[in-house]
Order: structure tokens, then C-alpha cells, then sequence
């Protein structure tokens, strides 16, 4: 039964990152990203992997899509302007054709590994407990640094929006 979630998650996984490829539409392209994330924390969940599952969902399939979608919407992309890309399809048929002798390579080479069972040796594999640990007695100073890092870029945004949003009351006026 895991397997087969596996390899359905693998599936999900593949055809979202097609599907990023794919579509012309930015937004479209998004939600295959997002499917392909989310793909992904179930694979880490099947793995018991519980800080990469959680991590994965909070992060990256939360905070990071809706500041993608957050960017597309700002930026209000038309279709007008989007290259175009008379050949896109070939390429990716290109792609899939080069991968297939690395592919063969590796199961191939996975194939030589033993075949016992792959067993957890550790108890805490993906355990949220010994990463906080880690990350707030040996890496506290670096990880204030990146918060306070990510502060000065969040008010630059802001202060850059505002002059931006000055700028086109401006425009509005003189025309």
C-alpha cells in the first residue's frame, strides 16, 4: 500500500512540475508548482519524516506559493507579455529523451544495492525535537541574523511599493 502512495506522490510530483512547464498562464503554472510541493510533504509523510512534512507544507507550499501568487498578482502579467515560445513542447520532449539513459543508470545502479529492508535505524529520524535543539543552542546567533535579515527586506519592499505607488499618482495627475 505504501508504495503505491509512493508511486502515486511521484506521479503527482512529476506531472506538476509538467505542468509549471507547461502552461502559458503564470497562474497556472503556479498551482502545478503548489501540486508538485505538496506532492512532495505527502512523499516526506509516507516517510515519517515529520519536521520535512511539516516544513514542507508551512514554508514552502504555504508561505512561498502565496508570495508567488502574491508577485503574479502585483505584477499583473498579460498575455501580450509573455515571450513566445513556438518550440517549448520539442524541448521538453528534447529533455525527456536526454534523461532517459540516466535514468536507466540508475536503476540500474539501485538495482546492485542489497535488497534488505531499508529500516529506520534511528527512533528520531524527522523528529522536530533534535533540529530545535540544534537550532536554538548552537545556530541561535545565525538564526536571528537571517530573521533580522528578512526584516530589512520585508521594509524595503514596502518603502519600494510606496515609492512606486507615489510615482503612478503622479503619472494619473499630470495626464
Amino acid at each position: 500500500m505504501v508504495d503505491l502512495l509512493f508511486i502515486g506522490l511521484s506521479l503527482l510530483a512529476i506531472g506538476g512540475a509538467i505542468a509549471m512547464i507547461a502552461y502559458a498562464n503564470p497562474m497556472y503554472s503556479a498551482l502545478g508548482v503548489l501540486i508538485s510541493m505538496l506532492s512532495v510533504a505527502g512523499i516526506f509523510a509516507l516517510m515519517h519524516a515529520t519536521l520535512l512534512f511539516l516544513v514542507q507544507i508551512i514554508v514552502y507550499a504555504g508561505a512561498i506559493m502565496t508570495l508567488i501568487l502574491f508577485i503574479l498578482m502585483f505584477l499583473n502579467i498579460r498575455e501580450e507579455d509573455l515571450p513566445k515560445e513556438p518550440n517549448k513542447f520539442k524541448l521538453i520532449a528534447l529533455g525527456a529523451v536526454i534523461m532517459v539513459p540516466l535514468n536507466v543508470l540508475v536503476i540500474k545502479a539501485v538495482s546492485k544495492l542489497p535488497s534488505k529492508d531499508m529500516l529506520l535505524t534511528n527512533t528520531d529520524f524527522g523528529d522536530i525535537g533534535p533540529v530545535g535543539l540544534v537550532l536554538f543552542n548552537d545556530w541561535i546567533v545565525a538564526f536571528e541574523l537571517v530573521s533580522i535579515l528578512l526584516l530589512v527586506a520585508l521594509i524595503g519592499t514596502v518603502v519600494l511599493a510606496k515609492k512606486r505607488v507615489k510615482r503612478a499618482k503622479q503619472l494619473g495627475e499630470k495626464s
